[in-house]
């Protein structure tokens, strides 16, 4: 009995979020680190702002 997998590649999010991300890191012109802790906290905001328009 064959199993057919299939995978479904999502790349177009995560590279809205990277242009996001960068676009972040450019226009409040943030260092190194600011951008690098930026990484970590703005996905944070982002889930925090959008969780009640989801219903969670």
């Amino acid at each position: 009995m064959e199993r057919k997998i299939s995978i479904t590649q999502q790349s177009g999010t995560g590279m809205i979020w990277f242009v996001g991300w960068l676009f972040t890191v450019g226009f409040l012109k943030l260092g190194f680190w600011q951008g690098l802790l930026g990484l970590i906290v703005w996905p944070y905001y982002l889930g925090s702002h959008f969780a009640p328009a989801v219903g969670m």
